[in-house]
């Protein structure tokens, strides 16, 4: 099959992001065709002056709807698209030169329906920016599950670098409404349909993630959140692994007693973790300011995710509660 690309970017009051990713795409060095399609969910600061500039060097189709959320607006554009292998993209990414070109040939050598690539750091990222990659993408804290080919066996992509064929979308009917948790969702519904998935590590973008710490722990708790979900939604994927995080937390809280009664141990567990973790970051980042920030970056990524995974196997699995119902604001409603 001829590989036909084309880019799914939807974008909510981002030009600014939208202007840096679209000057990535300018200076990709591939020789391969492709469209790109940007879908303005009901935006009120809208791209479209930005999306004007870069017009005579790119092939951009431009649409505007009403806001239904990420999920919908990515199978609008795929809807919308000419080629039959989609790529999805969050706008707050910047593609290396090379991008494109590292799918296509790892397409070309084994094909699945549907692939993910890890994110990075940017050397022009800030120091926070650094430091919540760090945490976001370490072996050390998530077993790097988001780019390491050894990590899992069945690699569930996520969207800010996802890749899709049409076939696959119009089998599956592409993202639902949960928000986060469409693109796990996603992969596991194609797994139900005999699609296979795979992780292309060269196909790596730089995900910026325009955050503070506080959005940062908002975000986290809601990954949290979505987990029991989709856990009740596809119980054949449940893992012990999945609590760690809650884990953490409370045997954190249980080390800090145990040291006051004279039980010392156990806390030290924790210090030499985090003296892992740091030695880590200072290899990785090669800052100390980095590594230091991304210390509390882990700290408030197993606060946010323990607990809110807590609280959610609470009200979905003991209190039978319904999702959409108890956690509306995890779901978007079609308009």
């Amino acid at each position: 099959m001829q590989l036909q690309y084309s880019f799914i970017i939807p974008v909510y009051n981002r030009p600014e992001e939208v202007d840096e990713l679209l000057n990535s795409f300018k200076g990709m060095t591939t020789n391969l065709e492709y469209e790109i399609v940007i879908v303005e969910d009901g935006s009120t600061q809208t791209s479209e002056a930005i999306i004007d500039k870069y017009q005579n060097n790119l092939n951009i189709s431009y649409f505007f709807k009403e806001n239904t959320g990420p999920g919908d607006s990515r199978n609008y554009g795929m809807q919308h698209a000419k080629g039959n292998y989609f790529i999805i993209l969050d706008s707050d990414v910047i593609l290396p030169e090379n991008y494109l070109d590292a799918v296509d040939k790892s397409l070309k050598e084994t094909y699945v329906d549907c692939f993910g690539g890890p994110d990075a750091a940017h050397e022009s990222f800030s120091d926070l920016q650094k430091a919540i990659n760090f945490a976001m993408t370490s072996f050390i804290t998530t077993g790097g599950i988001r780019g390491n080919k050894n990590a899992v066996d069945k690699f569930q992509p996520r969207s800010f670098n996802m890749g899709l064929s049409k076939k696959a979308f119009q089998a599956s009917k592409g993202f639902g409404q949960i928000h986060p948790g469409e693109d796990p969702d996603l992969s596991l519904r194609l797994w139900d349909l005999g699609f296979k998935t795979k992780l292309i590590p060269e196909a790596i973008v730089y995900h910026k993630r325009r955050i503070s710490w506080s959005k940062f722990k908002q975000q986290v708790r809601k990954f949290g959140l979505v987990r029991p979900i989709l856990n009740k939604w596809h119980p054949q994927t449940k893992k012990l692994t999945y609590w760690f995080p809650t884990v953490f937390i409370i045997g954190f809280d249980v080390s800090v007693i145990l040291a006051i009664l004279g039980f010392s141990w156990l806390l030290f567990l924790y210090i030499l973790y985090f003296a892992i973790a740091f030695i880590t970051a200072i290899y990785t980042t090669k800052s100390l300011k980095v590594s230091l920030m991304a210390l509390w970056a882990i700290c408030i990524q197993f606060l946010g995710y323990g607990l809110g995974f807590l609280e959610s196997t609470v009200a979905i699995h003991i209190l039978n509660k319904d999702p959409e119902t108890h956690y509306p604001k995890l779901f978007f409603k079609l308009k």
